[in-house]
């Protein structure tokens, strides 16, 4: 008797660092999503399912190897259980992915950023910015659901912090929860900066923090527009601008990265 050929022994090896690899980080993802402070995803991952699979490639694992230890010719079935396994498991995911958003929640916040943006602009007048925290509270209906987890649990509406004299954007928010809008006003109410509370973009678990790209914080700037001025873009707004001055000057919070 022979024992099977390197294409099989490489394929099954494969397989199964592949298997490992998908499955035991999924199985990683959803223990950590259930005990971390702040988790980038909008429902509880599955245990079961990776687990399952896990399991399932285990067995297929040992078939394999007893089959390698009876020195069983190539013909032997249990050599093709672990690329039936891994072939399978990917065929499912497929299939579900389809009901599944290809959104991060880096993504939904900002679409968040920019509906909330939008909605205090329009209330906006010519010469200042509302900074009444139930017109503002009511914006929030409209936003849905935050994109995170806490502790495991799907927070179920966004919250809201008012902040009055503020010279910039939030960068920095300890002990404000996750799912959480800032409004920093500035001084005469001649601007506003709008973050919010939940990981940086490079992050899936953490401490709850300012919504950041590659350490920039993520802002929009709510501002007065005269009438004879075009009404502003969603734009999210360069790291060091500041509120517009009462004769109009538009330099200041200009445009620098798209969301």
């Amino acid at each position: 008797m022979t024992l099977p050929s390197r294409k099989t022994l490489l394929g099954n090896a494969l397989s199964l660092m592949a298997i490992a690899w998908i499955y035991g980080g999924d199985l990683s993802d959803a223990v950590r999503a259930r005990t971390a402070d702040v988790s980038a995803f909008m429902t509880v991952p599955s245990l079961e399912r990776p687990a399952v699979v896990l399991a399932v490639a285990a067995v297929a694992a040992l078939a394999f190897v007893v089959g390698l230890l009876q020195r069983k010719e190539e013909g032997f079935k249990g050599y093709r259980l672990l690329p039936i396994v891994l072939v399978g498991s990917l065929f499912v995911d497929l299939v579900l992915s389809e009901s599944r958003t290809p959104l991060t929640s880096t993504d939904i916040a900002s679409m968040a950023l920019q509906r909330f943006h939008q909605s205090a602009q329009e209330r906006t007048s010519a010469l200042e910015v509302p900074d009444d925290p139930r017109l503002l509270q009511s914006l929030l209906e409209e936003l849905g659901r935050p994109p995170y987890l806490v502790r495991g649990e799907s927070l179920p509406a966004y919250t809201l912090q008012v902040r009055k004299d503020c010279e910039g954007p939030v960068r920095d928010a300890p002990g404000v929860r996750a799912g959480t809008i800032l409004y920093c006003v500035a001084p005469a109410r001649q601007g506003a900066w709008v973050t919010m509370v939940g990981l940086p973009a490079e992050e899936r678990f953490g401490p709850p923090a300012v919504v950041s790209v590659a350490g920039e914080a993520r802002f929009l700037l709510v501002r007065p527009i005269p009438p004879d001025e075009a009404e502003p873009g969603a734009a999210f707004r360069d790291s060091l601008a500041a509120p517009p001055s009462p004769a109009g000057d538009t330099d200041a919070g200009s445009p620098r990265a798209g969301p």
